[in-house]
């Protein structure tokens, strides 16, 4: 895989510019200077969704490797280096990242009362550290950042967070720490055998069966609990739970991304034989999720817990498409966690917005909110269909392209994977039933008022990215069109070393 560079620094602005603002507004940061912090963060979340679009409009995509490559030496003495680049696979990741970050400041922005600063700050640092993880080609550059990113959010969940976010926030911790030191030996392994931190070299470096089991395990358990994938799901809910509207909201636009992006970036092609051979186990933890956990989400009483486990259901879809090796199903897990980015953000913060107003996430406190709140109603009603795949929404494109690639790798996977369209109608449109629709019962419901501009603003902008890229997804996957090409054709090549005869 060649690379592009690009004289350019899209991506070190695109990684630098929120976490220079965010420690900015920290600097400043006293509750009797709320209104500048609020009116600060939200200039350090436009001006750092600046640098992101020209990764758009001059991406190239006919293309192979990296664009926008940067690399500077970091460590010389280790032959570590501040690497930078990006291709089909990682490119939609890094507007979408800034672009939900815009979304949450201006979500907290008459919400959170008690050190603004601080909340402001910690989501524009962890905007800044996320985009590294997609852009990072050093592998110890990508670790570091990974890592990173458990900081800010272990404080939102731990700080701003309900009744119990301590218990919520070290499980959030020590499950993705646990995970992530494998990932390390792994990494420091393959710098011994191939003499550099280069993840492209990486990509190159011949490695037994053994080797690649070992290291496809170790990346599995880091990537797994990330997206996360069955069994090591059950933190998500409790996190989700616990954690502000604006952290439930990052965590699962984005964060769960880093996992299912890891597979793509690492685990196909550095240990592309082991990928291959255990292919079965990926497929089969994908399809639990899809279904089992599918019926998990149809017996919550709380709102957030439905969609917390939704959102594990719809993960499986994205690692389900990775390993079935075929163009249709790969490009589909990836247009599915963009879309899944925009849905399952939308659906937290529409949940902020009726906690706000009644204090509970209760689904049998409510009933009747389209009487007082029709504009809301009508948002989150499209936000429930896209969510179980309805077509001309986003959600549709993703596990439609999934269904396909499945039928194609295998008729009874497609038959499997295709039940997830009728266990996400089930429980979406359930909750939304009870929330929404029949006759006002409780008096609180009585009382709410409709959605201020604010708040239509914030879920507008969600809404209309739900229907663009679900009516015209075409930009998003002619940009992973190559990119998917040559990953599949580097996967389909065993790299175990020539025995000489």
């Amino acid at each position: 895989m060649q690379s592009t560079t690009n004289l350019s620094t899209y991506l070190s602005l695109s990684i630098w510019v929120p976490i220079i603002f965010g420690l900015i507004v920290l600097a400043v940061g006293r509750d009797s200077r709320a209104g500048m912090v609020r009116v600060l963060s939200l200039a350090g979340s436009l001006v750092s969704l600046l640098p992101t679009i020209p990764l758009i409009t001059q991406f190239d995509t006919q293309a192979h490797g990296m664009q926008f490559a940067e690399k500077s030496a970091w460590i010389e003495r280790f032959n570590i280096f501040y690497s930078l680049g990006i291709d089909g696979l990682s490119m939609w990741f890094i507007p979408l990242t800034a672009f939900i970050t815009v979304i949450v400041v201006i979500s907290a922005w008459q919400v959170i009362t008690e050190r603004v600063a601080q909340y402001m700050g910690a989501f524009l640092i962890l905007s800044g550290l996320m985009i590294g993880v997609f852009s990072a080609t050093d592998g110890l550059l990508f670790y570091f950042f990974f890592e990173a990113t458990l900081i800010p959010m272990y404080i939102i969940i731990g700080v701003w967070g309900g009744a119990n976010r301590i218990y919520a926030a070290f499980k959030f911790f020590l499950y993705t720490f646990f995970g992530s030191l494998l990932t390390l030996v792994a990494i420091i392994y393959l710098y011994n055998k191939s003499g550099s931190w280069d993840i492209l070299e990486w990509h190159k470096t011949p490695l037994t069966m053994k080797e690649q089991t070992l290291i496809f395990f170790a990346f599995f358990m880091a990537f797994a609990v990330k997206v996360p994938m069955f069994p090591v799901h059950t933190w998500l809910p409790d996190v989700h739970v616990e954690a502000p509207t604006g952290g439930s909201a990052v965590l699962a636009a984005i964060m769960l991304k880093l996992g299912a992006y890891g597979f793509l970036r690492f685990s196909l092609p550095i240990a592309p034989d082991a990928s291959r051979e255990y292919a079965w186990f990926i497929i089969g933890l994908s399809l639990i999720a899809v279904i089992y956990i599918g019926l998990v989400a149809l017996v919550q009483k709380d709102m957030k817990k439905l969609v917390a486990y939704s959102s594990i259901a719809h993960m499986g879809f994205v690692t389900l498409g990775f390993f079935m090796f075929n163009d249709m199903s790969v490009q589909g897990g990836i247009v599915q966690m963009v879309s899944h980015g925009f849905i399952s953000g939308a659906m937290f913060l529409c949940i902020g917005v009726l906690y706000d107003r009644m204090h509970s996430r209760q689904i049998a406190d409510y009933g009747g909110v389209v009487n007082k709140m029709p504009k809301f109603a009508a948002l989150f009603i499209l936000f429930s269909m896209a969510n179980c795949g309805l077509p001309a929404t986003s959600g549709f494109v993703g596990e439609f392209m999934v269904i396909l690639g499945a039928v194609k790798f295998n008729f009874v996977t497609g038959i499997a994977a295709a039940t997830a369209l009728i266990f996400g109608a089930a429980y979406s449109l359930w909750m939304a039933k009870r929330v929404i629709f029949g006759a006002v019962t409780n008096p609180h419901v009585e009382e709410l008022t409709d959605v201020n501009n604010r708040e239509f603003l914030m879920l507008g902008i969600l809404a209309i990215a739900v229907l663009v890229m679900g009516l015209y997804p075409a930009p998003f996957t002619d940009v992973m069109q190559v990119s998917v090409a040559d990953l599949l054709a580097h996967v389909a090549q065993t790299k175990l070393p020539v025995v000489a005869h």
